[in-house]
């Protein structure tokens, strides 16, 4: 049970650390600021953009926020 504690207190603080350094440059912490995903299914496929469902596609931190709470 330790080492699992460390592993999931070391994601934990990773991840508060990345929304921290995203919060200080406004951007929306899951897509990184630019508003959508592309997922990649096969080395020389690529899908259409899907606006980020955390930030409504928008990129900004504060609608990413207000969707968090």
């Amino acid at each position: 049970m330790g080492l699992i504690n460390t592993v999931n207190d070391w994601i934990t603080s990773r991840y508060e650390k990345k929304v921290k350094q995203m919060e200080d440059l406004g951007l929306c912490p899951d897509c990184h600021g630019r508003g959508f995903h592309t997922f990649n299914t096969y080395e020389l496929y690529f899908t259409n953009p899907v606006d980020c469902i955390g930030c409504n596609g928008s990129g900004n931190f504060a609608e990413w926020y207000e969707g968090n709470q």
